[in-house]
C-alpha cells in the first residue's frame, strides 16, 4: 500500500471535525436590542442569541432547556418594576444566577444619506417614545409617531424595507448592527437612565463570593407583620436594597413580597435566613448571586 493512500485513510478514520457549541441565550427583542446588548457584557460576544418576542416565551425557553440562560428586564429607573416578569419567577420557578445594569441611551436613527428635516415616521417601543417625548415634541407637527414591539425591531424594518422618510429610537448597537446612521444621539430626557437585567437559569448553580440575593414570601394579616420580618435583615446587618409587592394570582388582595438584600458577610446572611424562615411562608430563594455595578455615565 502506498504512503499516499495511508496518509489519507488515516486521517479519514481518525480525525474528528472540532464543534463549537455556543451557549444559548434566550432574550426579549430581536438582535441590537438592549437585552442583546446586556447579553453580551455579562456573557461575551460568542454567543447565541434565541430572540422572543414576550418575556413569557423567553422564561419557556429557558424552563426547557432550549436556552441555557436567558436575560430578562427585571426594573428600569425610569419606567419602575415589570411586575409581569415577577410573575414569571413564580411561575417558571426559574433561578437567578447574576444581574447586570445597562444604561439606556436613546438615539434618533435612519438610513444613512437621511436628514431629520425629510422625515414623514418614527417607529420604537411605546415607554423608549414616552422616553424621548420631549426631544420628539421639538419635531414638525406632520411627523407620525408610531409604536412597535421593539425599538431594535425598528431599526431592522428600516433596513429591511430601505425606509428612506422613516427614523428609528434604538441604541447604538442596533444602528451598527442594521447598518443605519445616527442622527441624534441621547434624546432620552432623563440622562439617568438604567435598567436592571437579571440572568435566568433552569438549575440552581453556585455564584462563588456571592453578595446579593432575590427572595419572597408572605406575611400575615396582622399589624406589624411586615416590618417585624424585614428588621431581621436590618439585626444581621443585611442590607435590604429594595423591596416590591406582587399581587398574587387568583387571590383577591393577598400580595407576596420580593425582596433584594446585600451582604458583606455571608453568616450574616445565613443567620437572617435561618430566622426568618419562622417568621414568614412561602420563603422562595430565587437566587444568591454577585451584585452588579451602575455603569459609569457617558
Amino acid at each position: 500500500m502506498q504512503a499516499g493512500k495511508i496518509h489519507s485513510e488515516y486521517y479519514k478514520c481518525n480525525v474528528i471535525p472540532l464543534v463549537i457549541i455556543k451557549m444559548k441565550i434566550a432574550i426579549q427583542g430581536v438582535a441590537g436590542a438592549f437585552h442583546d446588548e446586556a447579553a453580551r457584557i455579562f456573557f461575551g460576544e460568542d454567543i447565541s442569541l434565541l430572540e422572543c418576542d414576550t418575556f413569557r416565551l423567553l422564561c419557556g425557553k429557558v424552563d426547557s432547556g432550549e436556552a441555557d440562560y436567558g436575560i430578562m428586564a427585571i426594573e428600569n429607573t425610569i419606567a419602575g418594576s415589570l411586575l409581569q416578569n415577577y410573575g414569571y419567577l413564580d411561575e417558571f420557578r426559574l433561578r437567578i444566577t447574576g444581574e447586570i445594569y445597562l444604561r439606556i441611551k436613546m438615539n434618533l436613527m435612519a438610513l444613512k444619506g437621511t436628514k431629520i428635516k425629510n422625515l414623514n415616521q418614527i417607529l420604537s417601543h411605546p415607554i423608549a417614545l414616552r422616553q424621548c417625548a420631549e426631544y420628539l415634541g421639538t419635531l414638525p407637527k406632520n411627523v407620525v409617531i408610531s409604536e412597535t414591539e421593539d425599538t431594535a425591531e425598528s431599526a431592522k424594518k428600516i433596513y429591511e424595507n430601505q425606509l428612506a422618510d422613516t427614523a428609528a429610537i434604538a441604541g447604538a448597537v442596533a444602528a451598527k448592527m442594521y447598518n443605519l446612521e445616527i442622527l441624534k444621539d441621547g434624546i432620552e430626557t432623563i440622562k439617568k437612565n438604567y435598567t436592571r437585567f437579571i440572568v435566568l437559569s433552569k438549575n440552581h448553580h453556585p455564584v462563588p463570593s456571592s453578595n446579593k440575593a432575590s427572595l419572597s414570601f408572605e406575611v400575615r394579616h396582622q399589624s406589624g407583620s411586615l416590618a417585624e420580618a424585614l428588621s431581621i435583615f436590618a439585626r444581621h446587618d443585611v442590607n435590604l436594597t429594595k423591596i416590591q409587592s406582587v399581587p398574587i394570582l387568583g387571590q383577591p388582595y393577598q400580595y407576596s413580597f420580593h425582596v433584594d438584600v446585600e451582604w458583606d458577610n455571608s453568616a450574616s446572611y445565613d443567620a437572617s435566613i435561618s430566622e426568618i424562615v419562622r417568621h414568614v411562608s412561602g420563603l422562595s430563594i430565587y437566587g444568591e448571586y454577585k451584585k452588579g455595578e451602575l455603569p459609569p455615565e457617558i
